[in-house]
């Protein structure tokens, strides 16, 4: 996955993000945009959306946080 992909999807990751809005979800409103992406990858761009926004958008910010260490946590078990 190249930069501008990392970017598209931590884009999308922003604007989907809700409160309460389970990691299941995310990842099916997400793959709706960007068909064939893996749930590796969209933590992934989690994480860079969450470093990339934390200062613009603290709460969107906390949603991605979890939902990306809850996708790291289930990749590593």
């Amino acid at each position: 996955m190249d930069a501008s992909e990392l970017q598209a999807i931590g884009d999308a990751l922003m604007r989907l993000v809700t409160p309460g809005m389970t990691p299941k979800e995310l990842v099916k409103a997400v793959r709706k945009e960007h068909p064939g992406v893996k749930k590796k990858d969209i933590a992934r761009a989690a994480f860079h959306a969450i470093i990339a926004n934390a200062d613009h958008d603290p709460g969107k910010s906390r949603n991605l946080q979890a939902f990306a260490l809850a996708e790291r946590t289930q990749q590593s078990e």
